[in-house]
């Protein structure tokens, strides 16, 4: 199985259990009203998205994002959602509009600094993407239904962050080990 493949279902499987995850907040340490489990395995995708990007370019990277979405979506629906629950429907569609739009906000900003040096284009690239996921995803899902979105949302992005920072280190090791087919042709990439 190709790295394509490979990162295609992995993309899908994180985010089904990142959309599991968020329905739980850390109860730990008083956490509960700032932080989701879900903050721990979401930012993964990004670095999904950026090993993509790097191997493959913008266009199959999109290509990851939409099989990740397809799966993601239909694997929530089927695994995560209650439909007798309005926040749990909620969930889906905040997973699915901010999922498809921050991935591809980083998709196109990884893309734009991908010749700068190593850590530049996927630090940048997972701030904003994971911003944009953020504010999306809980404004969607927990606006005005007495869940403390806004604090929950600012948790969520602390955490984002971090993360953001420790996939630094698998993405620099991993980087050594896919080959960059970017300079040639994309259409010659096989699926």
């Amino acid at each position: 199985m190709n790295l394509y493949y490979k990162l295609s279902i992995l993309m899908g499987i994180v985010v089904v259990v990142s959309n599991f995850l968020v329905q739980f907040p850390v109860q730990y340490f008083g956490l509960s009203e700032i932080l989701t489990y879900g903050a721990f395995s979401y930012p993964i995708t990004f670095l999904i998205t950026d090993l993509a990007n790097r191997a493959y370019g913008k266009i199959v990277a999109r290509k990851v994002v939409y099989f990740g979405f397809v799966i993601g979506i239909l694997l929530t629906l089927i695994v995560s959602t209650n439909f007798d629950d309005i926040i749990s429907i909620r969930i889906a569609i905040g997973s699915g509009t901010a999922f498809f739009i921050s991935q591809n906000l980083d998709v196109q900003v990884f893309d734009k600094l991908r010749k700068k040096d190593w850590f530049i284009a996927p630090l940048t690239s997972s701030f904003f993407g994971s911003i944009t996921d953020t504010f999306l995803f809980f404004s969607i899902s927990f606006y005005s239904t007495g869940i403390p979105w806004v604090t929950l949302a600012l948790g969520d992005f602390a955490v984002k962050l971090f993360i953001t920072l420790i996939m630094l280190i698998p993405f620099r090791l991993l980087l050594n080990k896919i080959k960059d087919y970017t300079d040639n042709s994309t259409s010659k990439v096989k699926f």
